[in-house]
């Protein structure tokens, strides 16, 4: 109940005061495991996606999220957490040894429950809104349990929350899907490093296309370290 309410309130204010342009979200399978890979901007993207998703298509979208949003003392932290896994954040512990990992399996367990799983390539925000190297996880996933992988672009939501923090401002969004991508001819090659790499810079052109922004083929994480 209380993320049926969270949804029709966020979900109403983003109608009315954003009013994002929707194309291709045909694309979705109206049932069924489907990865949702696209760029990621700022903070707010998630948000933006799961409502539109959900408003169009009736389908929750679940996302990893860091751990610390939800371990925060006090009432705050007590809302923070209800907000963000009521609004389908996953949380898990990314920064030990074994985040990825935990990450990936996460992320299967999702699709084999016949689910929705959104995914940034990128590992992490645009440090300057280019589009950065795919890291291959979405490629293991994919392979591993069949789920087709849609791409998306979101479009102006920099423009509503610079630098990802503070309230958000009004500003034009679009999200823009492209066509389900099967990557059934790789089947049983999920250990083959050269078909996670061509999987995965596969969605990340199609993603390129989609927001039409400037390919970076580095790491977003080299780039913010540099």
């Amino acid at each position: 109940m209380s993320r049926i309410l969270l949804k029709a309130t966020l979900g109403f204010v983003m109608r009315v005061l954003f009013r994002p342009k929707v194309e291709g979200i045909e694309g979705i399978p109206g049932s069924g495991p489907v990865i949702l890979a696209g760029n990621h901007v700022t903070f707010i993207d998630s948000l933006f996606l799961s409502l539109i998703v959900e408003q169009r298509t009736k389908r929750q979208v679940y996302f990893i999220a860091k751990d610390e949003y939800v371990k925060g003392k006090g009432v705050k932290g007590r809302l923070m957490a209800w907000f963000f896994t009521t609004a389908g954040m996953i949380p898990v512990d990314r920064d030990g040894g074994h985040g990825g990992v935990a990450a990936l399996m996460t992320g299967r367990r999702v699709l084999e429950q016949g689910k929705v799983f959104g995914i940034y390539p990128e590992g992490t925000r645009s440090p300057d809104g280019r589009l950065y190297r795919g890291r291959t996880g979405i490629a293991r996933l994919t392979l591993m349990t069949g789920a087709p992988v849609v791409p998306f672009a979101l479009i102006g939501t920099d423009k509503v929350q610079p630098g990802g923090k503070g309230m958000p401002r009004i500003a034009p969004v679009t999200c823009r899907f492209g066509e389900p991508l099967d990557f059934g001819r790789y089947d049983g090659m999920d250990r083959d490093r050269y078909v996670l790499r061509a999987v995965t810079d596969e969605v990340m052109s199609d993603v390129m296309r989609l927001s039409g922004q400037e390919y970076v083929d580095v790491y977003a994480t080299k780039a913010k370290a540099a």
